[in-house]
């Protein structure tokens, strides 16, 4: 158990040094001399001022994205070797004899060990956010949003974890297979009571007040063969200066969706292409796209898991203070495994996902043809989330799920509008 536990946090403690190294002395986030002075170049729309802020914010923020995902798996891996999953195991156990409720009691401390454990990097996140003027969400308010997410993952966790261990202590060689086809439903009712059911618990949601730009971007809509009847707006400006705007849901859900600080700061031109660009996810049925990608990946992974925790649990159970992959508290270990294997198989998902927002800003382009009002838009989105024009490659394909700035204005100023 000692070697495990020590093993693990100096691991840990390297891997750290090496991702701020990597980030803060070998990463080369300058353009290329071609391209100095240029539209891309982010000295031609950004001061000194915010030229020093975007790259102190970027590798900070970005030191944290590579730390947090190992210190989450370092989490698992004391839980399991401290003993703590196996006590909250028995305790639930003594609790209740209903094998249900046992369940409910066993994921909710888990999930609060599991918040309390995430709290310091959550608040280092904030408090950095805070610091840079990204977010504007008070202390009162960043708490509450915690708590509900804290109750929506509980809720969901718990439904996900009680069906997939009566699978795994049903069918123990083909349980991977039972919870994936149980996931597909599943998967379809989560994506399409999103819009209406979970997102209103963080955010209010209400039509376009502009009604003018509505009719606007109605109409942009039509010539897209968009049934469209609304755009949305979200009050994010009380939380953040950042600018966004999204496709989600399905069916009679899909809604299109504006934040207020992008109708606040962008121009309608800028606005207006901004639309295109969500309309061009719904024309190109993106959304689809990725539910189907993340069903594929997802058998595979419940598959790798299930050999590798059988694996693990051979070699190293006792350590671990498991058992059999059948009993609750290996609910941890389960949890290690995929989420490493999310974290493996990330590159490809970002890769997908920047394939379909370049298809999207071609939609735009295609429909709007405005090359001003997107490269405006491109340099706003750099300034409003202080992000790196020439990110590194590492933090490019293990975190932008979009091309880079680089990559977009530089595709806008070649476009050639196709008729």
């Amino acid at each position: 158990m000692k070697k495990i536990f020590w093993w693990s946090i100096g691991v840990f403690l390297v891997y750290g040094a090496c991702i701020w190294v990597y980030l803060f002395y070998i990463s080369d986030t300058s353009i290329p001399q071609s391209l100095k002075g240029t539209s891309v170049d982010p000295a031609t729309f950004m001061n000194a001022r915010e030229l020093m802020l975007t790259e102190k914010y970027s590798k900070i923020r970005d030191a944290l994205f590579f730390i947090r995902i190992p210190y989450e798996w370092l989490g698992f891996i004391l839980i399991l070797v401290l003993g703590v999953s196996k006590k909250v195991n028995k305790w639930s156990k003594d609790v209740s004899r209903f094998s249900l409720l046992q369940t409910a009691i066993y994921v909710f401390w888990l999930s609060v060990l599991l918040l309390i454990y995430s709290f310091p990097m959550d608040w280092i996140s904030y408090k950095l956010s805070k610091a840079y003027h990204i977010t504007t969400q008070p202390f009162q308010g960043w708490m509450k949003d915690l708590f509900t997410d804290f109750w929506v993952n509980y809720a969901t966790m718990f439904l996900v974890i009680a069906v997939l261990y009566a699978f795994i202590r049903k069918f123990s060689k083909r349980w991977w297979l039972y919870a994936w086809l149980v996931s597909i439903p599943f998967t379809l009712f989560l994506t399409f009571i999103q819009p209406v059911v979970i997102d209103p618990l963080y955010n209010d949601f209400y039509p376009l007040k502009n009604k003018e730009l509505e009719t606007k971007i109605l109409h942009l809509a039509d010539e897209a063969h968009i049934p469209a009847k609304h755009v949305y707006e979200v009050n994010m400006s009380e939380k953040t200066n950042s600018l966004n705007a999204y496709v989600t849901g399905i069916g009679s859900n899909s809604r299109i969706v504006l934040w207020d600080t992008t109708l606040n700061k962008l121009t309608e031109r800028e606005i207006l292409f901004i639309m295109a660009h969500e309309m061009g996810h719904y024309v190109k049925k993106h959304i689809y796209v990725g539910i189907a990608s993340a069903l594929v990946l997802s058998i595979v992974g419940l598959w790798l898991t299930k050999h590798l925790a059988s694996f693990v649990i051979k070699r190293w159970g006792k350590a671990l203070k498991i058992t059999s992959l059948s009993d609750l508290n290996s609910l941890p270990l389960i949890l290690l495994i995929f989420s490493i294997l999310t974290f493996a198989v990330s590159p490809l998902t970002n890769m997908q996902s920047r394939h379909h927002e370049l298809q999207s800003d071609t939609y735009a382009m295609d429909l709007t043809g405005d090359k001003q009002a997107a490269i405006k838009t491109f340099q706003d989105l750099t300034k409003s989330g202080l992000s790196q024009v020439n990110p590194p490659y590492l933090v490019k394909i293990f975190r932008y799920g979009h091309p880079t700035i680089l990559e977009r204005i530089s595709f806008v100023e070649k476009y050639e509008r196709n008729e």
